[in-house]
């Protein structure tokens, strides 16, 4: 069963390298309006690409990326930098 379940991330992995960001979290940091289009967003595509960019307000980028997951229900299937892909069944 956890062979399957690395599987499966290893595919959503591979399919999340062609995507581009779709969401962009700015100087306003995480709002209400970006968790609403986030939700929306999973909800419609199930696999999507978020970027964190430079003016974010946010020392805590991993904190930023659990809160987003929590919110959202999704699971993390990468991270880099601060890029990174959510998935949700």
């Amino acid at each position: 069963m956890q062979d399957k379940i690395k599987m499966d991330k290893k595919e959503l992995k591979s399919k999340a390298t062609l995507l581009q960001p779709v969401l962009r979290l700015g100087k306003n940091g995480l709002t209400d309006n970006t968790m609403d289009e986030a939700k929306k967003l999973l909800k419609k595509r199930k696999l999507i690409k978020i970027k964190i960019l430079n003016n974010c307000p946010t020392e805590d980028k991993n904190g930023l990326i659990e809160e987003i997951i929590k919110k959202t229900g999704s699971e993390l299937i990468s991270k880099t930098g601060n890029v990174f892909v959510l998935w949700k069944k």
